[in-house]
């Protein structure tokens, strides 16, 4: 049985909007309507992992002599366009924009409430 061919990383990196440790909300798939936090992101492929969302099932073999093999539950990533920023306060999901602050610096706010996230 041959080897699937690995697939070449791309090498554009995509600016995201958001960050880890943001409340999403999802709005498309499998578990529409699901909130959780965003555990990690992955730039180059434009997609995020979130807490108990898009979860996987896999069987592992033991690994030492004596170990019982067991069965992983983990989180799968998802395309960060089926997700958007959950503003906990106002319970209400909302595009990111950034906003120019009057000393210069840059913070990301919820266009729906107005919200600062950073």
């Amino acid at each position: 049985m041959a080897a699937a061919t690995p697939q070449p990383r791309p090498t554009k990196r995509i600016k995201m909007r958001i960050r880890k440790g943001d409340t999403v909300k999802v709005i498309a798939g499998k578990d529409k309507g699901k909130t959780g936090e965003v555990l990690r992101t992955l730039p180059y492929e434009n997609r995020v992992v979130v807490q108990g969302i898009n979860l996987r099932t896999r069987h592992m073999k033991p690994t030492q002599e004596g170990e019982t093999g067991r069965i992983v539950t983990e989180e799968a990533s998802v395309h960060a366009s089926n997700v958007m920023v959950f503003s906990t306060s106002q319970n209400v999901p909302s595009r990111v924009a950034i906003a120019i602050q009057a000393d210069g610096t840059k913070k990301r706010r919820l266009t729906k409430t107005g919200e600062l996230l950073d």
